[in-house]
Parts: structure tokens; sequence; C-alpha cells
């Protein structure tokens, strides 16, 4: 394939995109809300959406990273007729914030060129990722579509985008190691200014909205949306926007790029859990730990679709499983602790344990804001997982786990006190607001009497 002339139409998209931004009138949308269905693989425990990518366009598993600074796909496959490179030394270049040059690569594919802007494709699953730590790869643009959402809120057909207006980054097949079967890629959500949510609000002049549905179910996928602040109706016509409290998202100073002497923001999104309570107890911690340390990002409550159950720091961890066992063995639930299971330490016999629908009849776990009343509250359909065990016997276990000593997230940015898991978050309808950088959360939506996997993802018949 020959490489075509890249720089006038990529200055014509940076310009583009600098004027979208610069003009803030709404009543110029576009286009129609972005949506796709969010699919939980069994074996990996990793959420997967679907993009529609290149020229002709093709459907395009993604792993759903919400704190990722960008998308990036396996270009060693990728084949299409209209992607460009990025130029270094551009002010695309300099938009994109490329992490340095690729030189003198002649041959006429994605993954080669000559003088143009490399990213990293990131895998938090790649077991050698600590190997591949310095591996980059061209910075591309080209087509990127989704399925919309009509203005009754049923789906529409694919986006169109204007030719070369995402940007993403190439990655290679061992970039895919640890990835589930299928998923060609990362679709980043995160705070940068070329992740999807961010891209998608320049280009097609969205609100800067987000929302998420990860599903419970082991067969029907949840939702994600993109650009639109409601409404989100699920089963029954229920409508989750009107069921949502909000805290500020918080930004880390110190990520994972930063240096000693260059402190670079995180693109993560962290909020401000200031106690946690069990079975409506405060729970006695170490509170110091659940702010961010300013010097080295330490500190604070991750939101993560990388880690699949929540994890604590050793002291926290030790402090919540206490006031659980101790509260689930007093009236009305009466437990008595069982065999642990792997990964989780705190277990009872399944036949023990009375199921509603908000699942295992369990103390509840509360995290508590920035205000005393505005808390996350997991119930048991969030707080236990049903292990099987050897022998016909299965147990419901704590699904928290211990975060362990394990290694900072840089050389010099440290690890987060809480990370919220993928398990707590299912069916939970999450909000982001990037405009006014708060989270607006539901907690459980079993208790409203509807479940993430009830919005419908069938095409309306004309």
């Amino acid at each position: 394939m020959a490489m075509p002339n890249l720089e006038a139409p990529l200055l014509f998209f940076f310009f583009f995109v600098f004027l979208l931004a610069l003009t803030p009138s709404r009543a110029q949308t576009f286009g129609p809300p972005l949506v796709s269905p969010i699919q939980k693989d069994p074996s990996t425990l990793q959420y997967i959406i679907t993009a529609y990518l290149r020229s002709p366009e093709e459907p395009t598993k993604l792993f759903l990273d919400l704190g990722g600074s960008y998308f990036w796909i396996n270009c060693d496959d990728y084949n299409s007729s209209t992607y460009r490179h990025i130029p270094c030394t551009t002010l695309l270049d300099e938009f994109v914030g490329c992490f340095a040059c690729l030189m003198n690569c002649r041959d006429s594919n994605p993954n080669c060129g000559d003088s143009v802007c490399v990213l990293k494709p990131e895998n938090p699953f790649d077991p050698t990722s600590s190997e591949n730590n310095n591996q980059y790869a061209p910075a591309l643009v080209d087509y990127f579509s989704m399925l919309t959402l009509d203005n009754t809120g049923s789906i529409g057909g694919l986006s169109s985008s204007s030719p070369f207006t995402f940007i993403f980054s190439c990655g290679y097949k061992e970039n895919l190691r640890g990835l589930a079967g299928g998923v060609t890629g990362s679709a980043g959500l995160g705070r940068s200014k070329i992740s999807i949510p961010v891209q998608a609000s320049t280009i097609f002049h969205y609100p800067r909205y987000f929302a998420l549905c990860l599903s419970g179910s082991k067969t029907r996928p949840g939702a994600a949306f993109i650009g639109t602040e409601g409404p989100y109706k699920f089963g029954r016509g229920i409508d989750l926007s009107k069921s949502l409290v909000y805290t500020p998202l918080l930004l880390n100073p110190v990520g994972k790029y930063s240096y000693p002497d260059l402190k670079k923001p995180s693109d993560e999104y962290f909020i401000g859990v200031s106690s946690i309570k069990v079975n409506g107890k405060v729970v006695a911690l170490n509170r110091s730990l659940l702010a961010i340390d300013s010097g080295n990002g330490s500190g604070g409550t991750k939101l993560s679709t990388v880690v699949p159950f929540t994890q604590l720091a050793t002291s926290i961890y030790k402090a919540v499983t206490e006031a659980f066992v101790k509260a689930a063995a007093s009236s009305p639930f009466n437990l008595t602790a069982a065999k642990p299971a792997q990964p989780f330490s705190v277990c009872y016999p399944a036949r023990n344990v009375k199921t509603t629908r908000d699942g295992p009849t369990v103390p509840a776990i509360e995290l508590v804001m920035h205000r005393n009343d505005v808390v996350w509250k997991i119930l048991g359909s969030n707080s236990m997982v049903r292990v099987a065990m050897t022998g016909g016997h299965d147990v419901w276990c704590l699904g928290f786990v211990d975060a362990g000593v394990k290694p900072k997230t840089s050389i010099f940015a440290g690890d987060p006190s809480i990370v919220i898991g993928g398990y707590q978050m299912e069916d939970n309808f999450l909000q982001f607001d990037l405009e006014s950088m708060r989270l607006g959360f539901s907690s459980s939506v079993l208790s409203r009497g509807t479940n993430c996997a009830s919005f419908k993802f069938a095409a309306k018949r004309g």
C-alpha cells in the first residue's frame, strides 16, 4: 500500500479539532450518542466493547480499560485504505503527546513509517509487560464508529466520523498476550486528550459524559454510553439517570509517566472515600491512606476494570474483613466461616446463606464519600462471590482481596489504597461527568427491579 501525502490532511484535522473544541454550543451536535454492548469474558473476567474501525468498516473487539489513556489495536493485521500516520514535529504530534519519533522504517504498513509519532500500546494483563516496557508503536488516524442511540433511546445505525478523525496507537501481536480471545486491542476511557470519550466529544460535539453499566449476567451484555447525560432506559423502562448520587472525581497529580523532576497527572479515575462502614458501623482504619499523597500519588481510591475484584491495602483489608466476620457472626446473619477459597480469605457455606433479589443476605459494606449522606452501598450481590469447591460443596466468599506487597504503579508513582474492581461495579450504574468532573453512581440497580443486562440492543425495525 503506497503511503499517502500525510501533512496536509493531518494539519487540517488538527485545526478542525481545535475549532470544535473552542465552540461550546450544544446546538451543533454532529450525531447521536454512541453505545456499545459490554460483554464479560468468562475465562479472563475482562470486559469487552465493540467498535468499528478502518475502511471498509469492520467490528473490532477491544478490552474496556476505564483508566486507559487512549485506544490501541494490533496493526500487524490492520488493513485499511484510509489510515494515516502522524508526522513528527507537527502540531498534531505535539497535541497527541507522542513518546518518541520512529525513523527510517520504510515498509508500507501501519506499524512502520519514517519520522512518525509513536505511542505505547499498554496491556496490563501481559505477563511480559515489564520486558516490553519500552515498546512503542506508531500512532494512526483513521475512521472510527460505534452503534448509536436515537432520540427515543433505541439503537440506531453506526456513527459516521469524518475521514482521519480518530487518533489511536498501533500495537503488535505480542501485545495481545493475556487478553481475551478475539480481542485485538484496548479501548482507553481515561482523562487524556485522546481517550475515546474525549475524542468523541470533540469531534461529534457531544457533552463530555460517558456511562457504564457492567452486567452481572454470565451470558447477556451490559452497556456503555458515550456523549449523553441521559436518559438511560433499561428494563421496565427504568431511567437509571434518575437514581444517581454524585461525588467529585479527583485528580491524582502523579501518574505512571511521572519523573522526580516532572510530575504528570494520572489519566485514571479517583474518588474520595472518607470512611468505610460494615453493617452500619464505621471501621477503624488509618484514614491517611484514604487520601492521595501529592508527593508520590499513593493512597486514595481508584476505579478500575483491570482488576476483577476490589483490592484493599493490607491494613484496610484486615480491618474490613475482621469487621465483616464479626458482623456476619451476629444476629440476624448467624454465619460461621468455612475454609477459604483462593483468592478470597472469608467464605461461608452456601447452604447457610439466605438470598434475595439483592443477592446473599450479609452485612452491607458502605463507602462513605465526601459527605456522610453520599454513600456507595455494596450489598451481597456485589460483595459475595459464589465459588464451587471440590467434593460438591460450594461457598459464598467475600469478594475483596488483599493488595499485599506489589510493584508500584511506576518507579516514581505509588499505588492506590483501594482499587474498586469490576465485580463491585456490576449491576451498578456509573456516569462519568467530565465537564463537572464528578461521578454519578447508583449503588446496585437490582434493588430498583432492573439490571445492567436489560438494555435492549436489538435495532428498531422500520
